[in-house]
């Protein structure tokens, strides 16, 4: 009731700024959340295995799904939570696939949700949120490496609190800040030195304007207590030392095809993107304009001008270590692969903080704010297009799902990689899709990384039933498949190939064909 009558003050205070922060707010739903509805499966190469983790988090305890056979539960080793306990969460009210595309859109949506906060706490104002609408459909969403776009706007946020925090301090603005990197930790663990960095750094570049510094210690007591228990329990999958002996220039040549990268091979998505940083462009010259020729810096006593700069400088040293990054990170860390060409858009996304704030004339904002809102639409568009492409290519692989019981020993081989506009291959994992809704188990999975909240159990446990071990890159090579090597745990084989693979299974005479549905073939073990 007390907020209802904030809001409606608010309104009545100022109709214009109420109206704009409506019409960002409908905007960031409609880029974030209107592509899932265009399919049934997003195209996420990595999102079918974020699915799996999230159904067995959903039925760990139900013995009917066989997940505790076979797998352990590790939250604090590997604590990537956050976005499996939302789909968790979510499907006990919704299918598995609309709970994982929930948590999908929770993850995006802290991009501009984590920048409107930094903006906030640089004095600027929440809505220049908005350019980070774009960033939710980079080639990072595509690959599917949601936990580390939504540390993003977590790291963002954290910042924009602790500007907050100092500026004013108060009990609730601590225990957010405190909150925001406990979320951070459970979502994604290697961006917390980060974060935790950037907030000693602002608390060290604003002292000038704040004389403060008190503040910040007591948030970051309980997350740095998570952290340091989890470098007592963290596996060796994710532990290690990282090879920062490398600086490569060259890489800056590569900085503007990766922030141009797009997810389709499709030249309207590439034509969205481009325009979406002209739109970003063209705002910050504008507003660049408009904050000279009012003189509003002017107006800043020395407390105002120094809390500016201090601000001013925490956002370009983050977008720094976020270039440095970028120019000394491997490629691959363990099992991490894509290291060093993620902190491209870190970059970027670090560097937006940079931007001047929006003109005050309400005649200046508007169009302004209407033009960031608007420019992303596009790219939104577009990419449900080619969501509606993936979406009519696995028709097959939903109906002939159906015809698979639950707690299956699924073997999955996929042949045959068209039929989607993506640049990277979206079936590869799409069976996983197959655990999520009906447990049991997966001839590969990405619990063998060692990398993953849900780990395998020790084959020598009594109780333990663990799918025999593949080589490397087992998923990428179906042809080396062979039905009395590879097939004897299994009694559902799941294929994707153009032709019939009829042939590959005849030394097994135990394993008959089930259907055939497009390009998807099914086979499952006779009993006895």
């Amino acid at each position: 009731m007390r907020l209802g009558k904030r809001l409606a003050a608010a309104v009545e205070k100022n109709p214009v700024s109420s109206a704009l922060a409506i019409v960002a707010l409908a905007a960031s739903l409609y880029v974030i959340a209107y592509p899932f509805t265009a399919a049934r499966y997003a195209p996420m190469t990595d999102l079918p295995f974020h699915a799996a983790q999230t159904g067995a988090l959903r039925h760990f305890f139900d013995p009917s799904y066989h997940l505790r056979d076979q797998f352990e539960l590790h939250p604090l080793a590997v604590p990537y939570m956050s976005s499996y306990v939302i789909g968790a969460l979510f499907m006990f009210l919704v299918p598995t696939h609309v709970a994982v595309k929930i948590a999908a859109v929770a993850m995006l949506a802290l991009l501009p949700a984590g920048l409107a906060v930094l903006f906030h706490g640089m004095k600027k104002s929440p809505l220049l949120g908005l350019v980070g609408l774009p960033f939710a459909w980079s080639h990072l969403t595509h690959w599917g490496f949601l936990n580390f776009v939504g540390a993003l706007g977590l790291f963002a946020m954290a910042l924009g609190v602790t500007l907050l925090l100092l500026d004013a301090p108060s009990r609730r603005r601590q225990i957010t800040l405190s909150a925001v990197l406990v979320l951070l930790f459970f979502t994604h663990v290697f961006r917390f030195p980060f974060a935790v960095a950037g907030v000693v750094a602002a608390a060290v570049v604003m002292y000038p304007a704040t004389r403060r510094f008190r503040p910040i210690l007591a948030p970051l007591i309980p997350p740095l207590v998570l952290f340091a228990a989890w470098t007592r329990v963290r596996p060796a999958a994710i532990g290690g030392p990282i090879d920062l002996s490398r600086f490569d220039l060259h890489r800056l040549d590569e900085l503007r095809p990766l922030l141009l990268e797009g997810g389709f091979n499709d030249p309207i998505e590439a034509a969205a993107i481009v325009t979406n940083y002209r739109t970003v462009g063209l705002v910050a010259l504008v507003s660049f304009v408009a904050l000279v020729l009012s003189g509003r810096a002017s107006a800043w006593n020395r407390r105002a001008f120094s809390f500016a700069v201090g601000s001013h400088v925490l956002a370009l040293g983050c977008a720094g270590a976020f270039l440095l990054s970028f120019l000394m990170l491997p490629m691959q860390q363990g099992v991490w692969w894509y290291v060093y060409p993620r902190e491209a858009t870190a970059l970027a996304f670090a560097a937006l903080a940079l931007l001047p704030d929006l003109p005050r004339a309400p005649l200046l904002r508007a169009p302004l704010v209407l033009a960031l809102a608007l420019a992303p639409i596009g790219l939104a568009r577009a990419v449900a297009t080619n969501y509606r492409i993936f979406d009519r290519a696995t028709e097959d692989f939903h109906r002939i799902t159906e015809d698979i019981p639950r707690a299956p020993r699924l073997m999955y081989l996929v042949f045959d990689h068209g039929g989607s506009t993506k640049k990277n291959t979206p079936f590869i994992h799409l069976p996983a899709y197959v655990q999520a809704d009906k447990g049991g188990w997966l001839s590969f999975h990405f619990a063998v990384f060692g990398a993953s909240p849900l780990v395998y159990r020790n084959p020598s446990e009594p109780s333990a039933v663990i799918p025999p071990p593949v080589p490397t890159r087992w998923e990428w090579t179906p042809h080396k498949f062979r039905p009395l090597q590879n097939g004897k745990f299994f009694d559902w084989f799941l294929v994707r190939s153009r032709t019939s693979p009829d042939g590959m299974f005849r030394e097994d005479p135990s394993i008959v064909p089930v259907n055939h549905v497009g390009t998807w073939w099914l086979y499952r073990r006779k009993s006895g």
